[in-house]
């Protein structure tokens, strides 16, 4: 309690201006609903309107320096409150109109009177006809279309949800991200389609507001006639003048910054969402070709020339966008032609001619490598902070959490014998994938299930062959909406380099990552390592032992309970092979849990009685036994059927045999069925039912 008290006592700034900030809505609601109700005096109206003024114009510049619609979520209700807050003004300035308009044109404050005199010079027929252009631009033209503009952007974002969803499960499973920015990136498409959805909705009340005020300004203006003439014995011109150019006075105050928060509507949802705001995307795009402005600056000089036509005017201005042209094309020739720096220091260091070859010379081959073409440089360039190296950063440490060892570093350099845009993933010197990738472009991948087709360059997938097709940057959406799982060229070669990192786990498995295992395991059980290795196993047998289990797809990272499992059985069994299969054992629950989560029912293939027994006299003929070329052939194009079947089901392909054949048929179907996972019924915990829906070698 004492704590507590000191902190609240430390943090009394802190405090105060959350309270402040959570009674800004009560108290903003309280003013609005005080308005409407109590006579305001005059120079409280003047504050108030000046007030309304203020908000509209920090309204609009907080839409235009925004980056995404979403940096500005509160618009929809900032949009209500300001409609609000204005129409709450029309009634107080109503009021003080109709009770003091015949003293004068100040009776409702200096605000309405400027409004009514100095910008329509005192004349309310010039104030009606300003008055009603306003409400005609705001309420046909900037609120219509960005009513429109919203209903649309609300339509494609709420039919969008489900193929970005899509993408943000595809960059987790390819551990591009992580859980928690996983959360954030489905949070801000909910958020999205939520924001779109209340802009449609809020539109209405800038539509609605625009016909109140032309309905306010005809009640005012008949109501004032009204109460001049018979309350006051006005005369009908004094009466219509003075309560008149009120009336346009309250309009103009309250329709002006009407249309600035339209406007302001407006540029929300009609923005594409960059990392510039808008006055940066305007001057970047509309002033950066000089060939546009010289030929614009050339239509206007020749306009000028036309007889009749204001000389001056055009001619200055063609001619400043002439010059403003040329001198941007003579600055970019200029850069285009500036001569190459060059090294004087490096140039200067001549290669030793008849040098001695020495063990400098001798390069050693990278345990991973990813070699890309010059078109791709920029993806992994440190100094333009390429996407590729922070998705590589992102696979090793997501590898490093599942699989239970910290993978090697990836060496990525240029190779200008590959393909522009193509990309070479190498193994120990050994190319293991290959694959091509368009920056600029994203990939659209059919998971089986998309509702159309579109236009595109045809490919597929590099990690696993599914079709698809390189689209433009626009036909994003579209790609979404129709059930693509979209991607950027950077993601198509992280999970790529993923997929066949992890297959290839059991080879990134050397002498020194076990080393690095076995130190830091000795750091928290000491004694269980120390009697193990290599007193009771060899250090070569265990790293054989680990690498087996990741050959099978059996993470590591329970190292504690494979040394243990190794210790129990060590003395008694010699063969890394065997010892495998003891550790399977001891990692049962693990394994299934990969497959199987949770506690339902398991539902896997089995093998037929006929061909299990088979199977096990094929076992027992000797150490090494093996299968007659008809038996094998038989086995796998059997499996292949079951498979499909199973997989047809939306099933794991997960094959469940007696513990005795299950380390032969892994080694036999691994090769031609890497996604089949076999397991022996050992290796099932008793607390899980298995339900056996499709037979290895039975009839269907």
């Amino acid at each position: 309690m004492n704590a507590r008290v000191g902190f609240l006592a430390r943090r009394p700034d802190a405090l105060s201006s959350t309270n402040l900030r959570a009674l800004a809505g009560p108290v903003l609601i309280c003013m609005i609903l005080g308005m409407m109700i109590l006579p305001l005096p005059p120079f409280l109206l003047d504050l108030l309107f000046t007030f309304n003024i203020a908000l509209s114009v920090m309204v609009l510049l907080v839409s235009m320096y925004t980056m995404k619609p979403l940096d500005f979520a509160a618009f929809p209700s900032v949009l209500l409150f300001s409609t609000l807050l204005r129409l709450s003004l029309n009634v107080a300035s109503t009021r003080v109109v109709l009770l003091e308009g015949h003293t004068g044109p100040d009776a409702a404050g200096q605000v309405i009177e400027s409004f009514g005199h100095f910008l329509v010079g005192g004349n309310f027929a010039v104030g009606i006809v300003v008055f009603i252009i306003l409400m005609v631009i705001n309420f046909m033209v900037i609120t219509k279309g960005a009513g429109r503009i919203a209903e649309v952007s609300a339509r494609f974002t709420l039919d969008a949800m489900p193929g970005k969803q899509m993408a943000i499960d595809a960059d987790l499973n390819a551990g591009l991200i992580n859980e928690e920015q996983a959360r954030k990136r489905r949070a801000e498409v909910s958020q999205e389609a939520e924001f779109y959805g209340s802009m449609d909705g809020a539109s209405k009340f800038v539509r609605g507001d625009a016909i109140a005020g032309l309905l306010i300004m005809v009640i005012n203006i008949v109501g004032g006639l009204i109460v001049g003439m018979i309350q006051h014995d006005m005369s009908f011109a004094a009466a219509g003048k003075n309560y008149t150019l009120l009336t346009i006075g309250d309009g103009l105050v309250a329709q002006i910054p009407s249309l600035v928060i339209s406007t302001a509507a407006g540029v929300i949802v009609s923005r594409v969402a960059t990392n510039e705001d808008i006055g940066t995307q305007l001057t970047g795009q509309l002033f950066t070709n000089p060939r546009v402005l010289m030929i614009t600056g050339c239509i206007l000089v020749l306009m000028g020339l036309i007889p009749g036509m204001p000389h001056f005017a055009f001619l200055i201005l063609g001619g400043g966008l002439i010059q403003l042209g040329r001198t941007m094309k003579k600055h970019a020739e200029e850069r285009k032609n500036a001569p190459a720096r060059v090294d004087v220091a490096q140039a200067a260091q001549a290669p030793a001619e008849n040098a001695e070859a020495s063990w400098d010379d001798v390069t050693m081959i990278d345990a991973l490598g990813l070699e890309v073409g010059y078109r791709l440089i920029p993806l992994v360039d440190k100094n333009s902070d390429g996407e590729l190296l922070k998705r590589i950063k992102s696979i090793r440490k997501k590898f490093a959490q599942e699989i239970g060892f910290l993978p090697p570093v990836i060496h990525i350099r240029d190779n200008l014998e590959l393909r522009p845009n193509g990309y070479r993933i190498a193994l120990k010197g050994v190319e293991v994938g290959t694959g091509e990738a368009y920056p600029g472009l994203w990939l659209a991948i059919n998971p089986g299930q998309v509702s159309a087709a579109l236009p595109g360059t045809p490919t597929h997938d590099p990690a696993f062959g599914l079709p698809a097709i390189w689209i433009d940057t626009n036909l994003r959406e579209q790609a979404q909406v129709y059930g693509y799982t979209v991607v950027d060229s950077s993601t198509v070669v992280a999970t790529h380099l993923n997929h066949l990192v992890v297959t290839h786990a059991s080879e990134l498995l050397g002498r020194r990552e076990v080393q690095a295992l076995i130190e830091r395991m000795q750091k928290d059980t000491p004694s269980l390592v120390d009697d193990l290795v290599p007193k009771a196993l060899p250090f070569t047998t265990l790293q054989k032992v680990l690498q087996n289990l990741l050959e099978e797809g059996v993470p590591i990272r329970d190292l504690r309970t494979i040394l243990e499992a190794l210790s129990e059985h060590a003395t008694k069994i010699t063969d890394a092979h065997d010892l495998t299969a003891a550790v399977r054992l001891a990692l049962g629950r693990a394994i299934t849990q990969q497959w199987f989560p949770g506690t339902g029912d398991m539902q896997v293939m089995g093998l037929d009685a006929n061909l299990e027994r088979v199977l096990a006299q094929a076992l027992s003929t000797g150490p090494n036994p093996g299968l007659e070329p008809g038996l094998a052939n038989t086995l796998l194009t059997e499996t292949q059927k079951a498979m499909t079947r199973q997989q047809n089901l939306g099933l794991a392909p997960v094959l469940l045999v007696q513990h005795a054949l299950r380390p032969m048929l892994a080694r036999f179907l691994r090769r031609s069925l890497p996604q089949l996972k076999v397991l022996s019924y050992a290796e099932v915990p008793d607390t899980r039912n298995v339900k056996v829906v499709n037979l290895i070698g039975a009839p269907v």
